[in-house]
């Protein structure tokens, strides 16, 4: 990772693992603190940037804001540990939220197709909030002085949803309070996010708390319908919006949508502030009895099985990358222990042979000397990871040598910091690609940027209408750059079937596409297919089945004449009445549906047709009982449920898998 070159680094008494972000005013770092007794804690160090070190009045003002965010402890807001000043640069230390904020989780259920973010997490994740907000809007000085704390940028950044289930809002460190600092601010460089700026925010007026609910009736807006309120084509335009046009309701955005949430909606959103709500609290209740009335489970384990199931890849790579990155640290700060020694004691040490690896250190290497090596992942974070492996194996092994262990680490970084890529090229294009089992953004043609050196990649090329076409590559310093053209055969798989009774006329639809007879040929295999046979005045019957390669499955079905049909004699255009009644039978209008699933995930189909891994939310369907089969990853058994979709509700329902 280019951002996190020369880390680990010791900062003052923290050690700075890697860099997280970076923005306007300060730079994120995932560090370490380390004190006596082996005690070590994860914090995250927020460096300001050296432009704004330079300003005097910001430093104080910055310096004064950090100790008033440093009194609030609430479970809903993420701590402050300290604030100091290391090599001309001043930093604050907070806690590390083991997470991803709200803008991030968006973004992966659009990667991973999920197109509704689950009800009850929305609510849960904005009592959160609400919650978070009524303690720091009442928080008090020793003295009883109210300190009238205000956020001031409640957005999708500041809220970070955990791993655990909890919800956390950051960045109280640019909160504003009545307390008085001893220069005169530039307030114009802390400013809010617009699209979440409340209408006197956005005018230059003067903000209270009630700017922060304005902000979190946003983001309520958002969650719950799926759609930005405010985006204009620019800033001013934006601003406009917030200011002098009229707002949308969320029932006007997304159909169905609960008349009791709406109101709580708009009361946050009125342009008014008096007529708002006036505290956090307020806010919090209503959405609490709003759940009640609506049977809604809020549930932190729920939130956080949700979280897992939407980034377990990414949890994969981040243990490992974490466990690398530590390792390499520990060097270094052996590294620092030896340089603050004096020549006696260096020479006392080495004499005893007590100049070794901290025990810590020690079995840590240890164990990841005759660890199996790490699974293969495509994932920009997994390369990083493997490269701070290598780094560290190289020091462990210099360091039983003799020689530096600091040196020998920052060398071999240096040696495996270069990437391949690989070019893909199939016949026919438009394929899908994975990479050690991830599917990429591209299709083919694609050029891979980004991939490691010197580790087995298997590519896979898929494309409906054709079988699987595999290839493995492994990349290396004096040949980094790799291509490879595939050739995607046409399905291997072929279907007979056979209809009795004799003398009707069927129809066949695979995977919801007409056939022109009873002999199907060139099915892909390893997918799930679905058959339907009709005919005019019987009752339709389905066969959902998976084929290996060049399998020739066989289907003898048997139709049943609906009932009304037994009684009156089809005539012309019985086809059409039947399927008229055959309509009438079932629940008027459509549905959502919502499929998840705990102890790992899995791939979902809907009456035999495919609809992407777990969580699977926002599946629009016709009201009724539809197959829902949730196909682990292989070797494990696949499990099938029947599911009713009410008619403009929503399902849900969540699949347990075994270990």
């Amino acid at each position: 990772d280019p951002d996190s070159e020369g880390l680990p680094l010791r900062f003052g008494k923290y050690t700075l693992i890697r860099k997280l972000a970076t923005g306007g005013m300060a730079e994120l770092f995932l560090a370490i603190q380390r004190s006596v007794a082996g005690f070590e804690k994860l914090i995250v160090i927020k460096r300001i940037l050296p432009a704004m070190n330079q300003d005097q009045a910001f430093i104080d003002m910055l310096l004064h804001e950090a100790r008033v965010a440093a009194t609030l402890s609430h479970p809903n807001i993420v701590q402050i540990f300290d604030v100091g000043h290391v090599d001309g640069a001043y930093f604050i230390a907070m806690e590390h939220v083991h997470g991803e904020d709200l803008r991030s989780i968006v973004r992966q259920m659009k990667r991973k197709n999920v197109n509704e973010f689950p009800l009850e997490h929305a609510i849960a994740i904005v009592i959160g909030m609400c919650s978070a907000l009524s303690y720091a809007h009442d928080k008090r000085d020793l003295d009883g002085t109210k300190l009238n704390i205000v956020h001031r940028d409640i957005s999708p950044q500041n809220v970070v949803v955990a791993f655990t289930g909890d919800v956390k809002v950051v960045d109280f460190g640019i909160a504003k309070s009545d307390a008085k600092v001893g220069h005169d601010t530039k307030s114009g460089k802390l400013k809010g996010k617009v699209p979440y700026m409340s209408p006197e925010q956005a005018r230059g007026e003067e903000v209270d708390w009630r700017s922060d609910i304005f902000a979190s009736g946003v983001m309520l807006f958002e969650l719950t319908t799926g759609k930005r309120l405010f985006k204009g084509p620019s800033e001013y335009e934006t601003l406009k919006l917030i200011c002098e046009r009229d707002y949308p309701t969320p029932s006007s955005v997304r159909a169905g949508y609960s008349p009791e949430l709406e109101a709580i909606v708009m009361r946050a959103l009125s342009k008014d502030r008096t007529k708002r709500f006036q505290n956090a609290r307020e806010m919090h209740v209503a959405l609490e009895e709003f759940a009640r009335n609506e049977r809604i489970p809020l549930s932190t384990i729920a939130l956080s099985e949700f979280m897992q199931g939407l980034f377990e890849d990414k949890l994969a790579v981040q243990k490992e990358a974490l466990q690398q990155g530590k390792q390499l640290a520990d060097i270094i700060e052996m590294k620092a222990e030896r340089e603050s020694m004096s020549d006696i004691e260096m020479a006392l040490r080495t004499h005893t042979g007590l100049l070794s690896m901290p025990a810590a250190s020690r079995t840590v290497t240890d164990i990841t000397a005759h660890a199996p090596p790490p699974k293969n992942r495509a994932l920009f974070a997994a390369a990083a990871g493997s490269l701070v492996a290598l780094a560290l194996t190289g020091g462990a092994y210099m360091w039983a040598r003799g020689q530096s262990l600091a040196s020998s680490a920052a060398n071999a970084m240096e040696m495996n910091a270069a990437r391949g890529s690989v070019l893909i090229e199939s016949e026919p294009p438009g394929a899908a690609i994975w990479v050690n089992g991830d599917l990429r953004p591209e299709s083919t043609p694609a050029t891979i940027p980004q991939l490691p050196l010197g580790r087995p990649l298997d590519v896979k090329l898929t494309k409906e209408g054709f079988e699987q076409a595999r290839e493995a590559v492994t990349l290396t310093a004096t040949d980094p750059n790799g291509h490879m053209k595939l050739t995607l055969r046409n399905g291997s798989v072929n279907v007979t079937v056979s209809v009795k009774p004799d003398g009707v006329r069927p129809v066949f639809m695979l995977d919801g596409k007409p056939q022109p007879g009873a002999t199907m040929e060139g099915i892909s295999s390893g997918d799930q297919h679905k058959l339907v046979v009709s005919a005019p005045g019987y009752v339709d019957q389905t066969q959902t089945f998976l084929g290996a390669p060049l399998e020739t499955k066989h289907f003898d079905v048997v139709l049943e004449k609906a009932a009304e049909a037994r009684h009156h004699a089809p005539s012309s255009g019985g086809g059409a009445a039947a399927a008229a009644r055959a309509e009438a039978a079932q629940p008027a209008g459509n549905g959502k549906l919502n499929v998840s699933a705990s102890g790992g995930w899995c791939n979902v189909a809907v009456d035999g047709a495919a609809k992407g891994p777990t969580p699977v939310a926002g599946l629009e369907l016709p009201a009724g009982a539809h197959k829902v089969t949730c196909t682990p990853e292989a070797g494990k058994a696949a499990q099938t449920a029947s599911v009713t979709i009410p008619a403009d509700g929503t399902a849900r329902y969540r699949f347990t898998l075994a270990p």
